[in-house]
């Protein structure tokens, strides 16, 4: 490539002030300095050819350069000076660093592995309103996890029904409830119905248990449609909703979250694993959750290990500990834990995350073998056995609801 002289500074020590720094994985049909150099230009101020148009001083101000390169590993570390990115917009900051990059012809697998970003970058989002400090103040829960339920069958139940087995499963011990993935507004069940009812049940269980409860609405949709639906959830007296962040996109999330309308917002990251999955291509996780916490997002969906979603533990500790921990004064992010989770692996899956997330079960409370109120119940004594130091099996002796599940679920 003719113009690598720009990018190729293997060992330069760059300025994490003043560039945003992408680390990638790369498989090539050529070398991998040559494959690195393709991938810098392209994805900053370069092309497949030298360019009459291009200033050497421009050249030498904004171009992307290459100081990391394992020849072993295919790591490879590429800093990008911070004036080529708009602040505050991720859509044009993956059209750059995940965009064109990964149809490249001569590449055979392309992963972008993590995104280190400056304070000033990072400043330039809003970030979450609440994060989990006021996620907990809201539900009054200090310290332990947060029990959630998801509406099962994800689809079929009408708004009459959800809100009717909302209600019970507040009066059972649960926290939060949510809509699945694919429940917006259908014939059956409609949004506006759905918020109406599903709050005026969730104020009566919240006086009858003396204690908050919150529901989750789905207003996934195009970015109008999104906002619509949200100001129904706050004229209703609803705090929270919930955006499918990859299908509707984060230029989306940042629309809703610079509303400020007082709403708790709830990523789901359904169609992740289209890009996430492969070890050896696409973009990680980790990634997809920095760039969550930058749009505003307060609880997002990271995984389990543990239930039926892929995963590692080593991968899901890294993403909750960075949704949890400073960064340049920005608000944290709750984790939240769903996918194949049933009261026998609430102990393993305590244990590797904390306690600063939200447990989110639906098969694993309405598939309990003596109904969803009983799931509830069961879900909420194994979450009450790991706080207080007791065996799933001890604590079960004398609570009927959790002894069926452990047999049931074993």
């Amino acid at each position: 490539m003719t113009f690598n002289y720009m990018v190729l500074r293997l060992g330069a020590k760059p300025d994490y002030k003043t560039h945003i720094v992408a680390t990638f994985y790369i498989e090539s049909k050529i070398s991998l300095s040559r494959a690195a150099g393709e991938i810098a230009a392209e994805s900053s101020i370069g092309t497949w050819t030298e360019l009459k148009t291009l200033r050497p001083e421009v050249a030498r101000r904004l171009a992307a350069v290459i100081f990391y390169l394992n020849q072993k590993t295919g790591i490879v570390r590429i800093a990008y000076p911070l004036e080529i990115f708009e602040p505050g917009n991720i859509p044009q900051l993956l059209s750059s660093v995940g965009g064109n990059v990964f149809g490249m012809k001569d590449l055979k697998n392309l992963r972008l592995l993590d995104l280190d970003f400056p304070g000033k970058y990072v400043r330039s989002f809003l970030g979450p309103a609440f994060g989990i400090p006021g996620v907990r103040k809201f539900l009054g829960i200090k310290k332990r996890p947060i029990i959630g339920c998801i509406m099962k069958p994800k689809l079929g139940l009408t708004s009459d029904e959800h809100a009717r087995l909302a209600y019970f499963m507040w009066k059972n011990g649960i926290d939060t409830i949510k809509d699945d993935e694919n429940l917006t507004d259908l014939s059956f069940n409609h949004f506006k119905d759905r918020v109406r009812k599903v709050i005026a049940l969730k104020r009566k269980a919240e006086r009858e248990t003396g204690k908050r409860k919150m529901h989750v609405f789905n207003i996934t949709a195009s970015p109008d449609q999104m906002l619509k639906r949200a100001k129904l959830i706050k004229q209703f007296g609803g705090e929270c909703a919930m955006i499918d962040i990859v299908t509707c996109g984060f230029g989306s999330v940042e629309f809703i979250r610079r509303q400020n309308l007082g709403l708790i917002l709830h990523g789901h990251r359904a169609g992740h694993a289209t890009f996430t999955r492969n070890p050896r291509h696409g973009i990680t996780m980790l990634v997809v959750a920095k760039l969550a916490r930058l749009a505003g997002i307060d609880e997002l969906h990271t995984g389990t290990w543990v239930g039926k979603m892929e995963g590692s533990s080593r991968g899901l500790k890294e993403i909750n500990n960075f949704l949890k921990n400073k960064w340049y004064g920005m608000k944290t992010v709750l984790p939240v834990a769903s996918g194949g989770l049933h009261p026998r692996l609430v102990p393993k899956l305590i244990n590797l995350v904390g306690e600063d997330v939200i447990i989110n079960a639906g098969g694993g409370i309405h598939g309990h073998p003596s109904g969803s109120e009983a799931g509830a119940r069961a879900m909420v004594q194994a979450v009450e056995a790991v706080e207080k130091g007791v065996s799933l099996d001890a604590y079960a002796k004398i609570r009927p609801e959790l002894r069926e599940a452990l047999k049931y679920w074993k």
